[in-house]
């Protein structure tokens, strides 16, 4: 049934989908709980706020799809608000409840940093005494991807960082994995060849799960 990309109305949508293509994956944009539901995987995009994506997702029927491939260990990738969705929690403008698959918050950059933190950054390693995740398999030491935030993961989900990023100073969970749940907080379709492989990636972790 190929890779479901979820419509709820707050992603990159055409952009994803063009990179998958790329890459050669079979994906597919929809807005159907049903369709997406019987997809091999799931990509959940995101771009704006986490309150209105947050409200889109529940109104769509779309994150019960999410919590539905989480539970029948069903792969699911998460891009920017898409990742952070998948928090307990999100504080921009209030506090509101996330789907909760990763523990932790999603708190805005501290004071003194210029936000959004906008614009290509490297991915590192946070255990250095462990290889990195599949997901980065076939890229250079420390690669260049494109962000776009102001808001990251706080450090109670430190044990599932599969990558973090430096930006000026302030060392964050810019990747996480649990167990078939990859969230990226960077733009893996505005990463060029390095994004374009982490798709590729992914669409082998969807084979052999």
């Amino acid at each position: 049934m190929g890779i479901a990309i979820a419509d709820y109305g707050m992603g990159n949508l055409f952009s994803v989908a063009k990179a998958c293509a790329r890459v050669g994956l079979e994906a597919f944009i929809t807005a159907e709980p049903e369709r997406a539901q019987a997809a091999d995987a799931l990509i959940l995009p995101g771009v704006g706020a986490f309150s209105d994506c947050n409200d889109n997702l529940r109104q769509s029927g779309l994150d019960q799809v999410v919590m539905d491939f989480y539970q029948q260990d069903k792969p699911v990738l998460g891009i920017c608000v898409g990742m952070q969705l998948m928090f307990e929690y999100g504080e921009e403008d209030g506090l509101y409840q996330g789907l909760g698959i990763f523990p932790g918050k999603v708190v805005r950059f501290q004071a003194g940093r210029k936000i959004p933190h906008m614009g290509w950054n490297t991915l590192q390693n946070p255990h250095n005494d462990t290889p990195m995740d599949l997901i980065f398999a076939d890229l250079p030491c420390d690669p260049y991807v494109y962000f776009v935030h102001s808001y990251h993961a706080d450090e109670a989900s430190l044990e599932y960082a599969i990558a973090v990023t430096d930006y000026q100073g302030a060392v964050f969970i810019s990747a996480v994995r649990r167990r078939n749940c990859w969230g990226l907080q960077f733009h893996p379709e505005k990463s060029a060849d390095a994004g374009l492989q982490i798709l590729k990636n992914f669409g082998r972790e969807v084979n052999c799960l």
